[in-house]
């Protein structure tokens, strides 16, 4: 194995290609949100009524995710994803089935083992282990499948809707992940060999990367960063789930159609892509909190530019801020994790982190919704959104910017 990104040969660079199929199966769970205003004209179900349906899939990802970190560690990427690809097939030939609400409750839970297995901690983790210098563009260019995935989910469902049903788009959607994906992650996915890692190690292109070493779990714990980046984490999924939960819905109340709202919504998930590969490589320039910050910050003005769209207009400037913002966050973070806590122990400590998730995630769907259904409007529950990203982004500035 090369030593960068640039410099990737034969298996490195097959393994950033898997791992970006990997993130197109994950781009897949993108294709509730589009199909979520067909579901609620058949079924006549509540917007608080769906987001609390669809709530154990948060639960099931935060509580799930150090369970990933640690098979992970123990049986190495290619397993954990390749099963998490092959649920997804099975997962949408259920809710391609639904009649009843707690169907859609119970395969909830079932898709938030796809997400955690498909998720940024086995990918993040292996990409981290073959990658030292270059690891931002390298990381950009897997976790960008993630909003390739959600583009071309969101645009097929736009596409069957105009002759089929959303029962379908789930079915075909399912098969078609496991038909293309599933054989990519198995040839392409490997954990680095002993002598690859030591060269990597080896290498030490800057203070930042020599992170082979690292400190475990329980001395995380410890560490005042372990904390500020969880509760920034936090705030970040309240804000970033319960907007993306409502979107398509707030665009239509906004007076879109349903096809121009989830071409909206796929827009907001295909800026991604850029936005992956443009922070990683900032972050391979310049140091791994500075990306941070500069992701974060962006965050807080998407989401006072949110405040502005129906009076001002501001709908496009959102959407780009937005997309850019929300899809950066997959790449600085392991990227800090790395840098701040070192590899060898990334997949355990990512996973606790990603337990941020549990009530943010959950939280923040639900909290949109009931302020909806109480006072017929986003506005409040927008205005929340804006001041917890604030108080994130103050509490990012105070990180170390090296490991103890």
């Amino acid at each position: 194995m090369a030593g960068g990104l640039g410099d990737i040969r034969g298996r490195a660079a097959r393994v950033v290609f898997g791992g970006l199929a990997a993130q197109l199966g994950l781009g897949c769970v993108y294709l509730s949100s589009p199909l979520s205003p067909a579901m609620l004209a058949e079924f006549g179900w509540s917007r608080a009524e769906l987001m609390v349906a669809g709530s154990p899939r948060t639960i099931v990802i935060a509580l799930a995710s150090p369970l990933v970190g640690m098979l992970t560690a123990r049986f190495g990427a290619r397993p954990v994803i390749a099963i998490s690809i092959t649920l997804i097939g099975v997962v949408f030939a259920g809710y391609s089935a639904v009649e009843e609400l707690w169907q859609l409750f119970a395969l909830s839970i079932a898709i938030g083992l796809v997400v955690a297995g498909v998720g940024d901690i086995a990918v993040g983790t292996v990409v981290s282990k073959w990658i030292v210098r270059g690891r931002g563009l390298a990381l950009g260019i897997c976790y960008a499948g993630s909003n390739l995935g959600g583009l071309i989910v969101s645009l097929a469902a736009a596409w069957i809707l105009g002759f089929a049903t959303w029962r379908d788009a789930y079915l075909w959607v399912g098969i078609g992940a496991v038909v293309f994906l599933l054989p990519l992650v198995l040839v392409c996915v490997r954990e680095p060999p002993p002598e690859a890692a030591h060269d990597a190690t080896a290498e030490k292109v800057s203070a930042d990367l020599t992170d082979a070493h690292g400190i475990d779990v329980a001395a995380a714990l410890r560490t005042r960063d372990f904390w500020v980046l969880g509760v920034a984490l936090f705030f970040f999924y309240f804000y970033y789930v319960g907007v993306t939960g409502h979107l398509v819905l707030y665009l239509t109340d906004l007076g879109l159609p349903i096809a121009e709202a989830s071409v909206g919504f796929g827009i907001t998930v295909f800026l991604g892509v850029g936005a992956k590969l443009g922070i990683g490589l900032f972050a391979d320039r310049w140091p791994a909190k500075s990306a941070l910050l500069l992701n974060f910050a962006v965050v807080l003005a998407a989401s006072l530019l949110l405040l502005g769209v129906p009076a001002v207009g501001y709908l496009p400037l959102f959407i780009v801020a937005y997309g850019f913002a929300t899809a950066a966050q997959n790449v600085v973070y392991p990227m800090i994790v790395a840098q701040r806590f070192g590899t060898l122990h990334m997949a355990r400590i990512y996973g606790v982190l990603m337990l941020a998730l549990l009530p943010g995630g959950i939280l923040g769907p639900i909290f949109a919704g009931w302020m909806f259904d109480r006072a017929g409007s986003y506005m409040l529950a927008f205005q929340v959104f804006a001041a917890l990203n604030a108080i994130g982004f103050l509490g990012l500035c105070t990180l170390r910017t090296r490991r103890d």
